[in-house]
């Protein structure tokens, strides 16, 4: 958070001064929706991570004499066809799929501030070559691709899955950022500030990451916010069709599998209802922060 100062007058008299960062936090505090996702998306985050480790279970943990259990007792979700705890592969599920999310979206950040800085920076040759690259990842189909591709690497180990998943989504996600970021350098650069950063003889790296991609953070946390929900339904629809994250690792993409099985879609709903109500919530919630930071960072606010 920005630290107020206060600017005197002439007079005595002292005015606050207050920084666009506080403006934009106050702006999204009087967002009730967006408050709402947060502090959603905030219990979700902290039930996955406390959740687990508190009911004791492992992956491995089967019981194969109490199969299919419906809620109550010890299972507060009911077991599944191995007598696995649903409580705790919803939330423990909660957990690779956020976590999916979280690293596509850092991914997609890095590559995308990266590329889209220097090409606008740079401008000229590079710039073209840059942006002709991204507009070929851009103009790939992104379902089809990410499908195919993850039909090709089936033989990655169950433990590495989850990066793979993350890695995949990340390089097919970043030309939309990398293409608003260079044009937000393409402004920037002509700037007053950047005059005086070449007057001081400031090198070309720290230009672009010390004092222009600062400027466009705003752009940057909106987009990542967004991609993190995508991330985390693309995670899912892979795993539903067998190409994610895949048992025993549970994920809430693969829970949802389960209803593929015409006889559990009828019969054991708590199998897989909980984790596609979560991952919609969770999804939502992300969406509504996302929304809340837009109209948070408007420039038009933040006047």
């Amino acid at each position: 958070m920005a630290k107020k100062d206060a600017v005197v007058l002439e007079s005595g008299e002292k005015i606050e001064s207050i920084g666009p960062w506080t403006i934009a936090w106050r702006k999204f505090r009087q967002n009730r929706v967006a408050m709402a996702g947060l502090i959603i998306f905030i219990l979700i985050v902290i039930a996955v991570i406390v959740i687990p480790p508190m009911l004791g279970y492992s992956v491995n943990d089967y019981d194969l004499s109490n199969p299919n259990l419906a809620p109550g007792g010890e299972h507060l979700l009911g077991t599944d066809k191995q007598g696995r705890d649903c409580l705790f592969r919803l939330f423990l599920g909660g957990r690779i799929s956020i976590m999916v999310g979280v690293i596509a979206a850092i991914i997609t950040v890095i590559l995308g501030c990266t590329i889209g800085g220097i090409s606008g920076y740079y401008g000229g040759k590079l710039d073209n070559l840059l942006m002709r690259f991204a507009e070929i990842v851009y103009s790939l189909p992104f379902t089809p691709m990410i499908i195919a591709v993850a039909a090709t690497m089936l033989w990655v180990p169950q433990s590495q899955k989850m990066y793979t998943v993350s890695l995949l989504i990340g390089l097919l996600s970043w030309p939309g950022l990398a293409r608003l970021v260079r044009g937000q350098i393409l402004t920037l650069r002509e700037q007053e500030f950047m005059q005086a950063c070449e007057a001081l003889g400031i090198s070309d790296f720290s230009k672009i990451f010390k004092h222009l991609l600062p400027n466009v953070i705003s752009l940057v946390i909106v987009n990542a916010t967004l991609q993190m929900a995508s991330a985390i339904l693309t995670e899912a629809g892979l795993s539903f069709l067998g190409m994610g994250v895949t048992a025993p690792t549970p994920s809430w993409g693969n829970l949802m599998n389960l209803a593929r099985d015409s006889y559990v879609f009828q019969n054991y709903p708590w199998e897989w209802i909980p984790a596609g109500l979560m991952c919609l919530l969770t999804v939502i919630s992300i969406n509504l922060i996302g929304e809340g930071l837009r109209d948070a960072f408007d420039p038009k606010e933040l006047q």
